[in-house]
């Protein structure tokens, strides 16, 4: 397949704005662009954004419903009755349950956990997470990353006596369950001031709300803000606002690996003396925890994460690290089968959005599947499994196309649903999937242009390879952490020629290694996944580059290093 044909988009900030950075802080005009493009045009808003502190954090108690949510914690605190924590089964939801976990521990709560199985429960609160509720005594029930849509489950623990507060910030329905306290920040009767919190940031706000309340220590909170920038990492929410905190501390405490399940998930990820980024965290991190509910119990990861004994942290860092192998080759299996079923069955000149499904399809790789064939295809994408009549989906979906409301638009053939505007799942009974996969196709097709379905490469500027220096380095460094709203920039260098010999390189030669030289100066670059445009490379001729810059490392050398994201032909001069 030839490689994506992407339109580059530039950022265009108002040139007043450019200015003003550029006098503000006294650097070159593509400094400057970055700078405005993200809002930092003086030096008051810059110390906001380059040195990320506690002051900068929301107080919790803004958060609607967050003031009786905290008396109903400390009162189970006090009355040493127990609480279940119930967690979705991703890496925002173990997270999240075991950052509650161990801080309601620590305040001398009674605190169990309890994660579903993602086969045999599906997602969300379940009725085997209240009927564990109430065998162990629990009559306060805590969600982590789920729970909002749960009306008739949250009804039912009521019935048995048990008072449920809901933590997630999944988008909400019509109808919100009757629950002791409900904390989303997406609650359309919400003013809490940032709404890009992942499910397991909304827990912690909670934590802090009781320590506040309670009188208790916040670093027994803090403590645990490594998991928190996991979840957040993983969750692809946006690193912005307090988000930005977030990350912030946990990455700092992560870097001290004090926490034995996260140091040996860094050690069999292979990522042993490599600096803590969230791409590490999303790529390396978070798919061998993923791993334990795709493919068994997910109960393992919180069990990872909580653990102080370091033999028993590496024994289930290497049970996951096996199934994340084991979860790979399903998953490979999966894309090649759904991209056939789409080359064979499908008219991508008629179909904005993809609707695939399979009875022999594993439901824990499907959301995966689904993030590939969309980014294969760029399309909306909707993978569904089914087995015994029952088809359980997962969806992904790209800027301008809102998933959320496309199910709500198709809810009349769906059992269930729910999620966000770029990532969903849903369940739907095998003999409705035809009508469902109609009027989602015709919802697509309403909505989304041509010009849409094109992908598109934000780019930050045009870059001369002069001003690539160690000031530059410094100056890209001091923008992270990055994750989404706060991409690592793109830069353009046109006219560069090919250096040497091109080589492709890694286990099934996907990835493409070269040199470029640009007006007297030479840069090694690498591009993963891009040895579909190797032939360019051999043509001697001019070539237009959309690249990050970073810095590689290696046996203890350090240069700069362009991590390609697309190469075009240029024009000859």
């Amino acid at each position: 397949m030839p490689p994506l044909d992407f339109r580059w988009e530039f950022t265009h900030p108002a040139p007043q704005l450019i200015r003003q950075a550029r006098q503000a802080f006294d650097v070159p005009e593509i400094y400057a662009r970055v700078l405005a493009g993200r809002g930092i045009v003086d030096r008051m808003l810059g110390a906001a954004f380059f040195n990320p502190g506690l002051e900068q954090l929301h107080d919790p108690f803004l958060m609607r419903d967050m003031d009786r949510a905290a008396d109903r914690v400390l009162t189970q605190v006090r009355t040493q009755q127990p609480i279940l924590i119930f967690g979705d089964y991703d890496v925002d939801g173990t997270t999240g349950a075991a950052m509650l976990y161990l801080f309601l521990t620590s305040i001398g709560a009674r605190v169990s956990t309890y994660i579903p199985n993602r086969e045999t429960e599906g997602y969300g609160l379940s009725s085997g997470g209240i009927d564990y509720a109430a065998l162990i005594g629990a009559d306060l029930l805590i969600t982590c990353d789920c729970g909002i849509n749960a009306v008739e489950l949250v009804a039912r623990a009521g019935e048995q006596g048990i008072d449920t507060i809901i933590t997630d910030h999944h988008t909400p329905g019509r109808v919100l369950p009757t629950a002791a306290a409900i904390l989303n920040p997406k609650r359309v009767d919400d003013t809490y001031p940032f709404e890009g919190l992942c499910g397991g940031g909304v827990a912690f706000k909670l934590a802090l709300a009781v320590a506040e309340k309670g009188g208790y220590d916040p670093d027994l909170v803090w403590s645990h803000a490594d998991l928190i920038a996991l979840g957040t990492a993983a969750d692809m929410v946006p690193i912005l606002d307090e988000n930005r905190v977030l990350v912030k501390e946990g990455l700092r405490l992560i870097e001290e690996q004090s926490r034995p399940g996260l140091s040996a998930l860094w050690q069999v990820a292979g990522l042993s003396g490599k600096e803590v980024t969230v791409g590490r965290l999303v790529f390396g991190i978070a798919p061998r925890i993923n791993a334990a509910g795709r493919l068994g119990d997910a109960s393992r990861a919180v069990d990872l994460l909580t653990t102080q004994n370091r033999y028993r942290a590496m024994s289930i860092a290497r049970e996951l690290h096996t199934e994340n192998i084991r979860r790979q080759i399903i998953q490979e299996d999966t894309v090649e089968e759904a991209i056939f079923q789409v080359n064979a069955y499908h008219d991508l000149s008629r179909e904005k959005a993809l609707v695939l499904s399979h009875e022999n399809w594993h439901q824990g790789v499907i959301g995966i599947v689904a993030a590939r064939i969309r980014d294969h295809f760029h399309r909306p994408t909707v993978i569904v499994a089914i087995e015994e009549g029952i088809g359980k989906g997962s969806a992904r979906s790209m800027a301008g196309f809102d998933l959320y409301e496309a199910l709500t638009h198709c809810q009349e053939h769906l059992l269930g649903y729910g999620g966000h505007a770029v990532a969903a799942g849903l369940s739907v009974q095998a003999e409705s999937l035809p009508a469902f996969t109609e009027r989602f196709l015709a919802w697509a097709d309403d909505k989304l242009t041509e010009e849409q379905l094109q992908p598109t490469l934000l780019v930050e500027g045009e870059c001369t390879w002069d001003l690539i220096d160690d000031r530059f380095l410094r100056f890209l460094d001091s923008l992270s952490p990055f994750g989404p709203g706060n991409r690592r920039p793109i830069f353009v260098t046109r006219g560069v020629y090919p250096a040497g010999s091109p080589r492709l390189v890694g286990d099934s030669a996907a990835h493409l290694k070269c040199q470029f030289h640009n007006n007297g100066t030479a840069l090694e670059a690498i591009g993963f996944d891009m040895a579909d445009h190797y032939e360019k490379l051999l043509l001697n001729k001019p070539l237009d580059i959309a690249y990050v810059v970073e810095e590689n490392e290696w046996q203890g050398n350090r240069k700069v290093q362009l991590q390609l994201k697309d190469i075009k032909m240029g024009e000859l001069p």
